[in-house]
């Protein structure tokens, strides 16, 4: 009997140990958001790939008090016009419609923040058809950019979602 137990407890080790290898930490990367001209929203969003999704992680300061905002990763990792618009169009490397994260979209398309009545916006989540490190639709080198707005996730190509009140670049982090 005490060896029967031993041998399980080694088993369902072994079983955990395999278990977290499956689901390994990969690259990572993360945005430093800064403020548009005549804005205050700033923070700091991380990514992880995991598996074959990228966990993103972040805070942001500065936000309207109880609203949703767009988030969007955009195709150019360039911050510098001083109102977002240097960052281009939203990421869209397979040539798909804005839809919602949930549904049909493309690679760009990042659920909304919501700001609680601080106008601070916490969250996590798993985003699915990008990667961090290598591929088309590598997130490395984007613009993340936080909209005035909600995104109405119908509206092509942008979602209807405002005014870019901050921006970073997605940069990969050390290995």
């Amino acid at each position: 009997m005490r060896h029967s137990l031993r041998s399980l407890a080694l088993g369902l080790a072994a079983a955990a140990l395999l278990g977290a290898c499956a689901t390994a930490p990969g690259p990572s990367a993360t945005a430093i958001l800064l403020p548009t001209r005549d804005n205050a929203a700033a923070g700091v969003v991380t990514f992880q790939q995991v598996d074959n999704r990228v966990l993103v992680k972040g805070k942001v300061r500065g936000l309207k008090p109880n609203q949703e905002h767009g988030f969007h990763a955009h195709e150019k990792g360039d911050c510098s016009s001083g109102d977002g618009m240097s960052a281009g169009g939203h990421f869209n490397p397979t040539g798909k419609a804005h839809g919602t994260p949930l549904g049909d979209h493309h690679a760009g398309d990042i659920p909304a923040i919501t700001a609680d009545a601080s106008g601070v916006a916490e969250f996590e989540f798993f985003l699915s058809g990008v990667t961090i490190g290598s591929g088309t639709t590598d997130l490395v080198g984007r613009g993340l950019i936080v909209h005035a707005n909600p995104d109405d996730y119908t509206t092509q190509p942008t979602g209807n979602s405002g005014a870019r009140i901050a921006c970073g670049v997605i940069k990969r982090d050390p290995s």
